[in-house]
């Protein structure tokens, strides 16, 4: 039998329930489902120091636990000294296992390890039924080693459902673990 993430086994079984419940679905394709989770890191600091991209690239990966790439610019800006077509950000799109498993391990052990945690905000819905979060420090992250951090940064957290609203994709995001703060 092969392995399947306890999210996605808790969705299939409860999670598409409780939605249907709330909603009123008439039918299950209708309940909307977690698509991907795009996790993105701007490195600014990577137009004088190339080095820094490979340091985000490996940050990424361990996070992750799938191969990120460089983001590069597509035109220039004089003012930052940056020209098209250099390596300025890194992401990674994980999808199925390894998607619920990331999450997982996002609200299980990371999310706690923020100091003064009381929630992420519910404010970072885009209209049409994707999330995004921003975080702060990659160090709450159980897979990175502090002391080989060589500069403290934030990276941002794209959750895309297939929900049609803000309300929908909340209710799906909060039975799948994450914890908004109260109003």
């Amino acid at each position: 039998m092969a392995y399947v993430p306890r999210l996605k086994e808790e969705y299939k079984g409860r999670i598409v329930a409780a939605l249907t419940e709330e909603f009123g679905y008439k039918n299950i394709m209708q309940v909307p489902k977690l698509q991907k989770i795009v996790i993105s890191k701007g490195v600014g600091a990577a137009v004088a120091d190339k080095k820094l991209i490979d340091y985000a690239l490996d940050e990424v990966a361990s996070i992750s636990g799938q191969k990120a790439i460089a983001t590069i610019s597509k035109k220039d800006v004089a003012s930052f000294k940056l020209r098209k077509g250099m390596p300025i950000g890194v992401k990674v799109t994980l999808r199925d296992q390894k998607m619920y498993e990331f999450l997982d391990r996002l609200v299980t052990a990371s999310l706690p390890r923020v100091r003064d945690f009381r929630g992420i905000k519910a404010n970072g819905f885009d209209g049409r039924g994707n999330y995004n979060l921003g975080i702060t420090e990659q160090i709450i992250f159980p897979e990175i080693d502090i002391d080989k951090v060589n500069k403290i940064s934030g990276m941002d957290i794209t959750f895309v459902t297939s929900a049609q609203t803000d309300k929908e994709a909340k209710s799906l995001l909060s039975e799948l673990g994450l914890p908004f703060k109260k109003n």
